[in-house]
């Protein structure tokens, strides 16, 4: 490609946001490029092999909250999405052996198969939260309005929005304004009694963020998971690992007309008369573009492509404030055969896996973060995905792929001295539910914070980009000033997990963004 070579849209970044954006405008006959710093397309969706013959979904594992409308308008399954398993379940571990199966609403003790004592509380939970989601879900596929114009856009989704929350009832929409900005560990302390399912429910509050139970905002975030599943608990395996899926969306993409370049990484984002023009390659290679529009986080986009001198020191200093230090980590383990979990059929090891035994036991693992100090015991969301996909791994042996929480982006004494502590603080919190796996293990690959941000290109390695809170979210996500895909330089546009409406592999973000592209652009 020369230096003459222009688009009309150039993506930066081929993870799933930015190939779904690029599929969009392709499809609304734009000629689009998607250029990807990575040798291959997913970003932190992908599969790779960790150990000979050993292959795991290397960040994300689960495929939980891309909207099935979605896949079905770009049609995965027939570019080659496949599903090893589509129903997969969570079994709350206990120590002693006697774990909870929460499965499609219901709630049952593992070891009896009977209902557990807080299966009625459980189910009114659960059909509170489809009630908020039936509000909330359609907020996260439109672009969120500002605030303080007289557009009629504007004036019109803020007014959708109200009616929709106003048609909750009085009663509910009562109970999501208590309980919508405060701590998900009172509300979980009102209405249930075991420990193990407020340990469950706590987890899913604050799995990948910089929170523990007892912080404020907790609910939001768990109504942002249940509003971003559309209220299901449907948790998916792709057949091959969560890179088969990203592999479909470049499909799609191709089949759309998309270009897709590997290695080849952004290195500047060019401004002309106050408008962008162009990308530079590393090695000096320019391409033209009518738009650009970065999956890439905010502060890599804004900061480092763009560069700070094409903004004004406000916008600048609040880009350069966004929290986006990430507190999870990803286990790894190749195993020599499948491990027996207390209490756990191996027929159950489908499902996902949760080590959080209480809320506070969540609440203890934050702890530490505060003193730059990784969980003595952590929080722990596992699978084993061979069991429903030997493709995985060797014949009779099997991975084990986990999010580990909390580990700070730094800590006290380096990761390079600490990481083989952590591995065998992991090691032995597995230990106390399945006492064989450590023997089991053959090769083990931990990923901290700062070795999610090195391999997958996400500045302090927060999955969200930026962190999910009550001052980074809808109307403000990012930052004021770029909230609505649209970056204050013209021709620039955000379509990564930093926009809203967040993180996760869903895809929304991408479909969002292409939207406000091509309505500039009518």
């Amino acid at each position: 490609m020369s230096a003459a070579a222009a688009y009309d849209c150039v993506v930066v970044g081929g993870g799933h946001n930015g190939l779904v954006c690029a599929t969009y405008l392709a499809r609304a006959g734009r000629s689009v490029l998607v250029l990807e710093a990575a040798p291959s397309l997913g970003g932190a969706a992908i599969t790779r092999e960790f150990a000979p013959g050993f292959r795991v979904s290397a960040c994300a594992h689960l495929l939980h909250l891309m909207p099935p409308a979605l896949m079905r308008e770009l049609q995965l399954e027939r570019h080659g999405l496949a599903w090893a398993a589509r129903e997969v379940g969570t079994l709350a571990l206990d120590p002693s052996g006697s774990p909870l199966h929460l499965a499609q609403g219901t709630l049952t003790e593992l070891s009896s198969g009977a209902p557990a004592p807080d299966s009625a509380a459980f189910q009114e939970w659960r059909a509170l939260l489809r009630r908020f989601t039936a509000a909330l879900h359609p907020v996260l596929n439109q672009t969120p309005p500002r605030l303080g114009t007289g557009a009629w856009r504007d004036r019109g989704a803020l007014l959708s929005l109200a009616l929709r929350i106003r048609r909750l009832g009085r009663t509910d929409l009562r109970e999501l304004l208590r309980i919508g900005g405060i701590c998900i560990h009172d509300v979980l302390e009102e209405r249930f009694a075991s420990p193990l399912l407020k340990g469950a429910l706590a987890l899913d509050a604050v799995l990948g963020t910089n929170y523990g139970p007892r912080s404020p905002g907790t609910v939001l975030s768990l109504l942002y998971r249940s509003a971003a599943g559309a209220g299901a608990e449907r948790l998916a395996l792709p057949r091959g690992g969560m890179g088969s899926l990203t592999q479909a969306l470049a499909e799609a993409a191709r089949a759309a007309g998309v270009r897709l370049r590997t290695d080849a990484t952004v290195e500047r984002i060019l401004v002309h008369e106050d408008r962008v023009q162009a990308v530079t390659l590393a090695g000096g290679e320019t391409v033209r573009a009518r738009a650009v529009i970065s999956s890439a986080d905010p502060k890599t986009t804004l900061l480092q492509l763009l560069g700070s001198e094409h903004l004004d020191a406000g916008f600048t200093r609040r880009v350069a404030q966004l929290r986006t230090r990430g507190l999870a980590g990803k286990l790894h383990l190749a195993l020599d055969g499948l491990p027996v979990f207390r209490g756990v059929p191996a027929s159950c090891l489908r499902d996902r896996l949760l080590l959080a035994p209480s809320a506070d036991y969540i609440e203890r693992a934050y702890n530490h973060t505060k003193y730059r100090e990784y969980s003595a015991a952590p929080m722990m969301e596992v699978t084993v995905p061979s069991v429903a996909d030997p493709s995985l791994a060797p014949s009779g042996q099997h991975v084990l792929s986990a999010i580990v929480q909390y580990l700070p982006y730094e800590v006290a004494g380096g990761w390079e001295e600490q990481r083989p502590r952590l591995l065998q603080t992991l090691l032995s919190t597995l230990a106390a539910y399945a006492p064989d796996l450590p023997q089991r293990v053959r090769a083990a690959e931990l990923l901290a914070p700062p070795d999610i941000e090195r391999e997958f290109r996400i500045g302090g390695g927060h999955w969200h980009h930026a962190e999910l809170a009550l001052d980074q979210f809808f109307l403000v996500r990012p930052v004021p000033g770029a909230t609505q895909y649209r970056a204050p330089v013209a021709g620039l546009y955000l379509c990564g997990a930093g926009c809203h409406p967040g993180g996760g592999v869903m895809g929304l973000a991408g479909r969002n963004a292409a939207r406000e592209v091509l309505r500039e652009a009518a």
